[in-house]
Formats: C-alpha cells, sequence, structure tokens
C-alpha cells in the first residue's frame, strides 16, 4: 500500500463507517494520546523502567498504526498530500544532511 492509498482508505472509512472527521484539534489531542501509547511501551520495554504485567502484550506496531492513522486523517482533513509532503521532506534532508551525520564525531 503506497501513502496516497492509506490516504484514501482512511478517508473512505471515515466517510463510510466513522461518519465523519474529528475536528482537527480533537484528532491533535488524539494523535497526541496515542503517541504517548507508544511512548509508554518504548520506555518500559527498551528503557529503563520495568514493564507492568498489564502491557507485556501492548503490541508496538498496533500502537504505531494507531498514531499513522491519526496522522493521515490530519493529513486528509488539512489538504496535506502525504506522499508529496514526504518526499519534498526527504530532498530537504538530503541536502541539508548530505555530511552532516558522516561527520558527526558522537555517532562514531
Amino acid at each position: 500500500m503506497t501513502i496516497k492509498d492509506a490516504q484514501t482508505t482512511v478517508d473512505d472509512w471515515i466517510k463510510t463507517v466513522g461518519v465523519r472527521y474529528f475536528n482537527e484539534l480533537t484528532n491533535m489531542a488524539q494523535l497526541t494520546e496515542e503517541v504517548g501509547e507508544v511512548a509508554r511501551i518504548i520506555a518500559r520495554r527498551y528503557g529503563e523502567q520495568s514493564e507492568k504485567e498489564s502491557d507485556k502484550n501492548k503490541d508496538l506496531g498496533d500502537e504505531l498504526a494507531d498514531v499513522l492513522w491519526v496522522l493521515i486523517c490530519l493529513a486528509n482533513q488539512t489538504g496535506v498530500d502525504l506522499t508529496e509532503a514526504f518526499q519534498k521532506n526527504l530532498d530537504k534532508k538530503n541536502s541539508r544532511d548530505a555530511t552532516r551525520h558522516l561527520t558527526n564525531e558522537k555517532l562514531k
């Protein structure tokens, strides 16, 4: 599935099953909530905190997909073509950071 396909799929789902998009502020709050759930898993599974029993069966992939879903919702409702935006962002990184990381002593 391409990014464009994902944007179309989410839009179709919202319009048929979800009735309508939540407003942008609600989706922004929801995105923050979903990122927090990812952070909790990462902090406990890969960080120094112990993982609670109730968190051990949490699916990181599913939580990341929740983040992606809400991000796509926000892109759709604000008219952002994520394929185009991602390509422009990659081009920026490739020109701005072409040698930056290669010369960073902290990464060696």
